[in-house]
Parts: structure tokens; sequence; C-alpha cells
């Protein structure tokens, strides 16, 4: 269940040019990271650490940042890493974390994820 700063937050960007991908209303993500960055995002302007229009505003600046350097029908497009810029780009100028600390965890993440692939390749060998 949302609660009503929630739905606010997915219902706002609904036919805009920052609106999420959706199936049949409902909002979807193909990867787990997805969904959690889109929580995350959430949850810090919920928190205070910014105000959501702040975000909005960045990510249909990442977005138009990655339309002016690609052809329209290029594949390279992800909707969720245009918003994963906009996060970072957004905690990075409000202090919420610093530099360094985004990379160190970043790369923790990374090689944990690492290690499941070539776990999960192993054990299916």
């Amino acid at each position: 269940m949302q609660t009503k700063f929630e739905h606010f937050a997915a219902t706002s960007m609904m036919g805009a040019q920052d609106s999420p991908p959706r199936e049949n209303g409902t909002l979807c993500f193909d990867r787990d990271w997805e969904g959690r960055v889109f929580g995350l995002a959430i949850a810090l302007s919920k928190q205070g650490h910014y105000d959501w229009e702040d975000f909005r505003q960045g990510l249909m600046g990442s977005i138009a940042e990655w339309e002016a350097c690609h052809a329209l029908d290029d594949s390279g497009w992800d909707y969720y890493q245009r918003w994963l810029q906009a996060l970072e780009r957004l905690v990075a100028g409000h202090d919420i974390i610093d530099e360094k600390e985004l990379e160190s965890r970043t790369e923790t993440l990374l090689e944990s994820l690492q290690a499941c692939a070539v776990k999960a390749e192993n054990s299916g060998s």
C-alpha cells in the first residue's frame, strides 16, 4: 500500500516526459535495482532531503542530455539509468552522501553483484 506521498510522486509523472515505464498502468521494473532506486528517490524526498519537483527536473535534464547525444531509436536508451543519474546528482548536490562514500558503496555493491553472478554461473555448471 502506498502512502499519500508515494502515490503523489508516482502519479505526478504520469503522461509526462519523465514518466516511468508502465505495463497495464502498473510501474514496471526489468531489473531489481530499478525498483530499489525508484524507491530510494521517493524515500529521500519524503524524508525531506530534497523536494520531489527538484528530482523531476533533474530527471528531465538527464533525459534531455541523453536525447541530445543519441538518435531517437538508439537501443542504448535506459530510463532507469537516467533516473539513477538524476538521483546521484541530486544526492551529491544536497550533501546527502559525499562522493567518495558513494563511490565506495557503489564499488562494494558491484563486487557483490559480480560475486553473485559468478556463484550462480558455477552452480549452474
